[in-house]
C-alpha cells in the first residue's frame, strides 16, 4: 500500500467516531452484573467500540446533510491526529483498570481475584471485532451508494438516498434472517435435537411401577427427552428421605411427559394428568404443575427441596415444549411455552377442581426462568378467582414476564427494584440471597406468590430502555451482589447486559441465573407453608443439600 492510499485510508475515519469510540470502549471495561473472561470482554469492547464510532460517522454524515461548515483539510488531520492519541491514552488508562472492576464483581461472588485482565489479549480481540463490523459497514455503505447513485438518474437526490437505504437494509436483512439465521438455526435445532434423544448410562430405566417411563407406564421412557430422563431418574428416594429426616417418609411423585410423546400439547397434557392419576399423585398432600425451562430441564435445587420439606408427600407434573435453550426458545418460538403451560394447567385444574376440598392436595406452580414465564401465562387470575390454586415459586423470572413486570412497577414506594415490596404483602413477596419474606404485620392470603430472583440475575433485570436510560435496579440501595462500582452509560449498558444475559448460567451457584438450594429452601417454606421445621433442622437441610455436587 503507497503512502497516498494510506493517507487516504486514514483520512476515511471519523474523528469524533473514534473519540466516541474510544469513550465506549473505555466504559464497556467498567462492571456490570457477571464477571467477564478476556474473550468475552473483547468481543464486547469491539462492539462498544464500533457502536460509538458509528454514532460519530452518523453526527458527521448529519453536519454534512445541515450542510454546517466543514473544517479545513489540515484542521481535520491535526483534529484525527489529537483524537487518535486521546483513544489511545483512553483505552490504555481504562486496560489497566480493568482487572480492578473484574475483581469487584468476583469479591462479591466468592470468586478467586485475577491478576490480570490480560489487556493485550481483549485490545486484539476488540480490533478483530470491530475490524469486522467495519467490513460489514463498508459492504453496507457500498450497497446504498450503488442503489441510490443509480435510482438518482429518475429520483431527486434526497429520495434517491431513502431508497437506497431502504434497500440495502431490506437486502442485509434478508441475507442475514433468510440464510445465516436460518443455517445458524438449523444447526442448533439438529444439536439440540440430537441431545435431547442422548440416553446417559446414568439415567436408567426406572423399574417400580409407580415410576414415569417404567414398563407399567403410560408414557414410553425414550420418549420423555434428556432433561425428562435425567427428572425422573434422580432426586432424593423415600429412603434418602427418611435416612435425613430420622422418621417414615414417602416416595415422592415425578410425572414428566416429553415432546415426543404426543403430537399436540393438548395431547401431552391430557397423557401427563392420565399418568399421574395412575400414580396417585392426587392423593397426595401437594401437587406442583413444573414448567421447565427451554431446553425441557428442571432444577433439581428446586425439586429436591420442596420433597424433603414435605417428606415426600408431593406430587409434581410437567411437560416439555422445546428442547432449544431457554433464549433459543423465547427467539423463536416464544408462544410454545405459554401454549404448554396452558394446556397442562387446564387438564390437572379440571380434575382438580372435581375433587373434595377436604382431601385433594394443595395446588401450586413452579417454573424457572422460561418456564416462570411460561407459568405466569398458564391461568389468568379471573379463570380460578372461585377456586383458586393455592400459590406459586417462580424463580429467575425473564424480564418479559408481565405479571411480575406489572408487580415490579407498581412497588410500594421506596421499595428497591431488585427487592420490591407489593402492597400489604399478602399476596406477592420477593426474596434472593437473604430471605426477606417475614415481612413484620404482613399476613398471607389464600394464594401465596413468592417470586426469588438475584439482583446479579441479567435474565430478570434485562432492560432495553437501558439504551437511553438509567434502569431503576441500579439505583440505590443496590443488591448485595451487584458491584458499587458499577455505572450506566448509554448504549454500552445495554450491551453489557446482552453479554451478561448470554453468559447467565456462567455465574457460580448462588449468584446470577444459578439458584441455590438454600434459597429455595426459605421460599418454598413460605409459599407451601411449611410447619414443623425448627431453625436448626433447617439450617441442617441447607447444609445437607449445599454438599451435594
Amino acid at each position: 500500500m503507497s503512502q497516498s492510499q494510506i493517507f487516504r485510508f486514514w483520512n476515511s475515519f471519523s474523528a469524533a467516531g473514534l473519540l466516541i469510540g474510544a469513550l465506549f470502549f473505555a466504559a464497556s471495561l467498567t462492571p456490570t452484573l457477571l464477571p467477564r473472561t478476556f474473550v468475552t470482554q473483547g468481543v464486547l469492547s469491539g462492539f462498544s467500540f464500533a457502536a460509538g464510532y458509528g454514532l460519530g460517522v452518523f453526527g458527521r454524515w448529519l453536519a454534512h446533510y445541515l450542510e454546517l461548515p466543514k473544517p479545513k483539510d489540515r484542521t481535520l488531520r491535526i483534529i484525527k491526529l489529537v483524537a487518535a492519541v486521546v483513544c489511545v491514552s483512553i483505552a490504555a488508562v481504562f486496560l489497566w483498570r480493568a482487572s480492578e472492576w473484574q475483581n469487584a464483581i468476583r469479591h462479591l461472588m466468592d470468586l478467586e481475584p485475577v491478576d490480570t485482565a490480560r489487556p493485550f489479549e481483549v485490545g486484539l480481540i476488540a480490533a478483530l471485532t470491530f475490524a469486522l463490523l467495519f467490513v460489514l459497514a463498508w459492504l453496507f455503505q457500498l450497497t446504498f451508494l450503488f442503489t441510490s447513485r443509480r435510482l438518482n438518474r429518475f429520483v431527486s437526490r434526497r429520495v434517491s438516498y431513502l431508497a437506497g437505504i431502504v434497500i440495502a437494509v431490506t437486502l442485509f436483512w434478508s441475507l442475514i434472517d433468510g440464510v445465516l439465521f436460518k443455517l445458524a438455526l438449523y444447526a442448533a435445532d439438529s444439536s439440540f435435537q440430537a441431545f435431547d434423544e442422548l440416553i446417559e448410562p446414568e439415567s436408567q430405566q426406572p423399574t417400580g411401577a409407580n415410576k414415569t417411563g417404567s414398563d407399567a407406564s403410560l408414557i414410553e421412557w425414550d420418549e420423555l427427552g434428556r432433561a425428562g430422563r435425567e427428572f425422573i431418574a434422580t432426586g432424593p428416594t423415600s429412603k434418602d428421605l427418611q435416612s435425613f429426616l430420622g422418621r417414615d417418609a414417602l416416595e415422592p411423585v415425578r410425572v414428566y411427559v416429553g415432546l415426543r410423546s404426543a403430537e399436540t400439547a393438548e395431547a401431552r397434557a391430557k397423557l401427563a394428568v392420565e399418568e399421574l392419576k395412575r400414580v396417585g399423585g392426587f392423593d397426595r398432600s401437594v401437587l406442583i404443575v413444573v414448567m421447565p425451562t427451554g431446553t425441557g430441564w428442571i432444577d433439581p435445587a428446586a425439586m429436591d427441596t420442596v420433597e424433603y420439606l414435605h417428606g415426600g408427600d408431593v406430587a409434581s407434573i410437567a411437560m416439555q415444549y422445546s428442547y432449544l435453550t431457554s433464549w433459543l426458545s423465547l427467539l423463536v418460538e416464544p408462544d410454545y411455552g405459554a401454549d404448554a403451560a396452558r394446556a397442562l394447567f387446564a387438564e390437572v385444574y379440571a380434575h382438580w377442581t372435581k375433587l373434595p376440598k377436604e382431601s385433594r392436595p394443595r395446588l401450586y406452580l413452579h417454573g424457572l426462568s422460561l418456564g416462570a414465564l411460561s407459568s405466569e401465562q398458564s391461568a389468568e387470575l379471573f379463570e380460578v378467582i372461585g377456586d383458586p390454586y393455592h400459590g406459586a415459586l417462580w424463580s429467575g423470572p425473564p424480564f418479559p414476564s408481565r405479571i411480575w413486570r406489572s408487580v415490579t412497577d407498581d412497588r410500594v414506594h421506596g421499595s428497591p427494584a431488585w427487592q420490591p415490596r407489593f402492597r400489604d404483602g399478602s399476596y406477592v413477596r420477593f426474596t434472593s440471597q437473604k430471605n426477606a419474606l417475614a415481612i413484620p404485620g404482613a399476613q398471607w392470603g389464600p394464594m401465596r406468590i413468592v417470586y426469588l430472583q438475584y439482583a446479579s440475575d441479567p435474565v430478570t433485570f434485562f432492560d432495553y430502555r437501558s439504551l437511553y436510560r438509567e434502569p431503576d435496579w441500579m439505583m440505590a440501595p443496590r443488591g448485595p451482589d451487584v458491584s458499587s462500582e458499577l455505572r450506566w452509560y448509554p448504549v454500552v449498558t445495554l450491551l453489557q447486559l446482552t453479554l451478561d444475559m448470554a453468559m447467565a448460567t456462567t455465574a457460580p451457584i448462588g449468584y446470577g441465573h444459578v439458584y441455590a438450594p438454600a434459597h429455595y429452601i426459605d421460599a418454598w417454606i413460605e409459599v407451601t407453608a411449611v410447619d414443623g421445621w425448627s431453625a436448626e433442622q433447617i439450617a441442617r437441610l441447607k447444609h445437607h443439600l449445599e454438599r451435594r455436587p
